[in-house]
């Protein structure tokens, strides 16, 4: 199983950005950020190949959000500018696709423990 180590949270008004990492102690072929809000479920926010940085995003993060892979380093960014307070959540790292939809929770079988971005207005 892939270890992952997110890294970045923290607390910025609303506008303002954030950039998350998650290093990794292994290869994926695909690789993912999630998040989840007090009280509703975790979500898909963005994915990427870690072969050629093609990427998947969610609505929401459209436009906002932008998610890249260092293979020398073997980590993953999630770069969150014009943030929201709709974006305040835990942001988790997933590795390790099993073949379906990118965005979906159950297609990763590896998880980071998370990091904590909150967003004030």
């Amino acid at each position: 199983q892939v270890r992952l180590l997110e890294s970045g949270g923290g607390s910025v008004q609303a506008g303002g950005s954030l950039r998350l990492s998650c290093t990794s102690s292994g290869y994926s072929e695909f690789k993912a950020w999630f998040r989840q809000a007090p009280g509703k479920e975790r979500e898909g926010v963005a994915a990427v190949n870690t072969a050629d940085n093609s990427a998947w995003y969610s609505d929401s993060a459209k436009g906002r959000f932008t998610i890249a892979h260092d293979s020398g380093k073997n980590t993953l960014y999630l770069q969150m500018n014009r943030l929201k307070p709709d974006d305040t959540a835990m942001y988790y790292c997933a590795a390790e696709s099993r073949g379906g939809p990118l965005l979906r929770e159950d297609n990763y079988g590896s998880w980071g423990r998370g990091t904590q971005v909150t967003v004030s207005s």
